[in-house]
């Protein structure tokens, strides 16, 4: 039994591996894949991101404000006052949801592919990705919501603190 179990191991480690050979061929062809679900300002079309106007609205203030001065938590309770729910339709926004759209490259219309790795097979627990694995960034891979100009200001901002 206990054979099996370390040739059954060792089977699924080969078809991990493979699967994460597979990824990297496509990320290299320039192959974008974007998770869609629950992203405020895009939906997917045929496997595209497209723009929800309304969405996209609310994520271009999150990204004004902060510019213009705001902490994260002044934002949150902006958001709430102003009856805007989230993506999920909730009244409460969450902090860290407002800290993750900050940094998110695709509101200036790129992908960065590879932001998290998987740790192993046996856990399946993603990491986020720190330089252990290649990462690869694409530009202009969808319509941007923000402009580069607004996007590069946040970030300064945020690197800031």
């Amino acid at each position: 039994m206990a054979i099996l179990s370390a040739v059954a191991q060792e089977e699924s480690r080969n078809i991990s591996e493979n699967i994460k050979w597979g990824y990297q061929r496509k990320f290299e062809r320039g192959e974008i894949q974007t998770k869609y679900k629950n992203f405020m300002g895009y939906t997917e079309k045929n496997g595209e991101l497209v723009v929800v106007p309304e969405e996209a609205a609310i994520v271009k203030r999150i990204f004004e404000l902060y510019a213009d001065g705001y902490s994260i938590r002044k934002i949150c309770n902006y958001l709430e006052d102003k009856g805007i729910k989230t993506k999920t339709g909730k009244t409460k926004w969450a902090p860290n949801v407002i800290g993750k759209m900050l940094h998110n490259e695709k509101y200036k219309g790129c992908t960065l592919m590879q932001k998290t790795y998987g740790e192993d097979l046996l856990s399946g627990k993603r990491m986020k990705n720190r330089g252990e694995v290649k990462q690869y960034y694409y530009e202009d891979t969808h319509p941007a919501i923000v402009s580069k100009e607004l996007y590069e200001k946040v970030q300064m901002l945020l690197n800031a603190k």
